[in-house]
């Protein structure tokens, strides 16, 4: 294996990564990879030619995956499908961090593209440290300290028939997350609330929980703290859910997206 090769796409978000092969990683790229994720919050790779083995095995490099209780599953147990299909050609077309709505929300989340259109189709990574840190002293002090309810059902709800809902709802309660979670590696504090899954801010009345998330959601929506990756058959992408969201674009149907997804499982949020 030749020289890692980390490229920068912005001052704190996003970087490309050349010189590795993900299917034959040695500890000492690992650890080079390791630092370069925590430096970069995200990390894109080209021509990573993973058998489905090979992507959960660099996933379990990471720590544990996860199972998905609703999501497509893909050959494996560990892989999610995500595909753009006529009942849903725009799949995570909003800005969220994965599973949240889970009492450990995940680590990161290690995707693959296996088939992408021929124009449109990115995904956009936003930087959650950089979006508190450009709110201000003002809004800083109004959110310190705050949870918020995330709920699965917001999402996966309508795919479930009434039974499955009180089943699963047994297996999956409401949680509560704070609204600004501190990264338990590096320390820095980021905003932990998104659309998908949030359903109100804790313990404060409906406008001024509508106007807490609006206001996060927009820090979130800002193109300064955001990087965009355009995709190509066997890219990959492998984010930190804890300091970042994403969005992917809706701008290719009827053309076809396919990505499956690894993900690592994290630890409890804690302000």
């Amino acid at each position: 294996m030749g020289e890692l090769i980390v490229e920068p796409l912005t001052a704190t978000l996003g970087a490309e990564v050349r010189g590795v092969d993900l299917a034959d990683v040695d500890d000492a790229a690992f650890g080079a990879l390791r630092t370069a994720f925590l430096d970069h919050k995200v990390l894109f790779f080209r021509d990573q030619h993973l058998t489905v083995d090979e992507h959960v095995a660099f996933g379990r490099r990471w720590g544990g995956l996860e199972h998905h209780p609703f999501a497509k599953e893909g050959e494996a147990p560990e892989v999610v499908v995500i595909e753009s299909t006529a009942d849903r050609p725009y799949a995570a077309s909003n800005w969220h961090s994965d599973v949240t709505w889970r009492e450990c929300p995940s680590l990161g989340s290690i995707l693959r593209a296996r088939s992408v259109p021929a124009v449109g189709g990115d995904t956009l990574w936003a930087d959650a440290t950089a979006a508190y840190d450009r709110l201000g002293d003002e809004w800083q002090e109004r959110i310190d300290g705050l949870t918020a309810s995330h709920d699965w059902l917001k999402v996966f709800g309508t795919r479930l028939t009434e039974a499955e809902r009180e089943q699963e709802r047994e297996r999956h309660p409401v949680v509560h997350h704070p609204v600004v979670r501190t990264h338990p590696e590096t320390g820095a504090r980021g905003i932990y609330t998104n659309r998908a899954f949030v359903t109100h801010v804790d313990d404060v009345d409906a406008d001024e929980s509508e106007a807490i998330l609006a206001r996060l959601e927009r820090a979130i929506m800002d193109p300064n703290v955001q990087c965009r990756f355009r995709w190509e058959v066997d890219s990959v992408a492998f984010w930190d859910n804890r300091c970042t969201q994403h969005f992917a674009t809706n701008d290719f149907w009827p053309g076809h997206r396919r990505v499956e997804r690894v993900t690592v499982a994290g630890d409890r949020p804690f302000a």
